[in-house]
């Protein structure tokens, strides 16, 4: 569940929530819709207060880049499923797409100028997409159970 700030966020701000069976239909513009997109990931705000900061700066950012950059939140119990796909490591977390491509993941509250000068570079249209990794990056051996993060 997502904390109170980042529902009234998504309410106040008509961000859709988005999950594994509905964000390819929400990356793919409508005629007229901007091709990049920024999700947020949340994580979980017993553990992640810092979401609410991130919450405060997300309609900062789209009004800054109104008409290019449309936003949504991920469902909470989707993001260990959607995580991998768009490379978030830490969250919260704000990811930057072209369509259905990563361009970019912003971890953590940032300052202000960070924001506008990554969002800014990702939103050039020659900006790389950010190419999986391909494998686990840590594996650890707890009482003989193998756990790959």
């Amino acid at each position: 569940m997502p904390s109170h700030l980042v529902r009234a966020l998504s309410e106040r701000a008509q961000l859709p929530v988005v999950d594994e069976t509905n964000i390819d239909a929400f990356l793919a513009p409508t005629e007229g819709e901007a091709e990049n997109t920024v999700l947020f990931f949340t994580g979980d705000p017993a553990q992640r207060p810092e979401a609410d900061d991130v919450a405060v700066v997300l309609p900062e950012i789209l009004q800054a880049f109104r008409g290019r950059l449309r936003g949504a939140v991920v469902k909470r119990g989707s993001e260990d499923k959607l995580k991998a796909r768009f490379s978030v490591m830490v969250m919260p977390s704000l990811v930057v797409t072209r369509r259905d491509q990563p361009v970019g993941v912003l971890g953590k509250i940032r300052d202000w100028s960070e924001y506008v000068e990554m969002i800014s570079a990702w939103l050039s249209p020659d900006a790389p997409v950010i190419v999986p990794s391909g494998g686990p990056k840590v594996e650890i051996t707890h009482a003989g159970k193998e756990i790959v993060r």
